[in-house]
């Protein structure tokens, strides 16, 4: 189900112009990462330089070094605010997506909540999203912001709960991280060619499309053009979650035949007739708690 519902972009003061030239307002790195997100926010990428942001706070360019050093440091410190916005999203406790906090294991609730957080605030900032996979791709791990460090942390721990091994961990990380950005990516991808045009085949350029050679994907492009929404976004997730606690009971099960129902299980049974393979069930293997 589509979500048409966007939220209220986070604003940071940056200051009124008249107090800036009266000099009653220093600058400070939070001030100036707030006004190049701004800038983005309005006017996309294409427009973020060190002059532009300057121009925005009043000041010159050579006064922005001391908070953002390069123009790289500007991207990075976009990213750095959209994880920043995650984790004061997280830090309000609301209730897991769907209602979902009564029938699952708190790690699973949270992975979801954190998902349709992150999943929310690329839809406030979506200039800003391409920079999710191009810094994360450029900038080494141990040289990315705090903020998104700590999002690192809180979902390796979450699965830590989930009682997978170590390379189970490691798996999952890599499925759930890469699903939810992969999401994010496609939902927010350009999909309008004119959107000056009423009829949807012109508004998304089909007619630009070779009928014979590109026949499924012109007739899907526009269901494809409409937002997938936090619905799809959880579906999908609960799905990988799903296999993957299949296949850790899967390799459970190989690796130790005589085991029966599961790690908690109290059964010492061994007979062919009475052992069953391994099965991991949310009362099983979670353990609830918090990040």
């Amino acid at each position: 189900m589509a979500s048409s519902t966007q939220p209220d972009r986070r604003k940071v003061d940056i200051g009124h112009a008249t107090e800036r030239r009266r000099g009653r307002r220093r600058l400070s790195r939070e001030r100036v990462l707030a006004a190049a997100l701004d800038l983005v926010d309005h006017e996309g990428l294409s427009a973020l330089s060190m002059r532009r942001v300057a121009a925005e706070l009043d000041v010159e360019a050579m006064a922005l070094y001391r908070y953002a050093p390069s123009k790289d440091a500007l991207l990075d410190g976009l990213v750095e605010q959209l994880y920043t916005e995650l984790y004061e999203d997280l830090a309000r406790e609301e209730p897991a997506p769907r209602g979902q906090a009564a029938d699952l294991p708190e790690w699973r609730a949270e992975l979801l909540r954190g998902a349709c957080a992150l999943y929310r605030i690329a839809l406030a900032h979506p200039h800003v999203v391409p920079l999710l996979a191009t810094r994360l791709l450029a900038v080494p791990l141990a040289r990315r912001p705090l903020a998104v460090l700590q999002a690192h942390e809180r979902v390796l721990t979450l699965l830590d709960r989930a009682g997978l091994d170590e390379q189970g961990v490691v798996t999952a990380y890599r499925a759930v991280t890469g699903w939810v950005l992969g999401y994010i990516f496609s939902d927010l991808r350009a999909m309008v060619e004119n959107p000056d045009e009423p009829d949807p085949a012109f508004r998304l350029g089909l007619h630009l499309m070779p009928a014979r050679e590109l026949p499924r994907l012109r007739e899907t492009a526009p269901a494809m053009a409409e937002k997938g929404g936090y619905q799809e976004l959880t579906d999908g997730l609960d799905a990988l979650l799903d296999g993957i606690l299949a296949a850790h009971a899967a390799r459970a099960a190989k690796e130790d035949p005589a085991r029966d129902g599961g790690p908690a299980s109290a059964s010492t049974s061994t007979s062919d007739d009475e052992a069953r393979p391994d099965t991991v069930s949310d009362d099983d293997e979670a353990r609830p708690g918090t990040v």
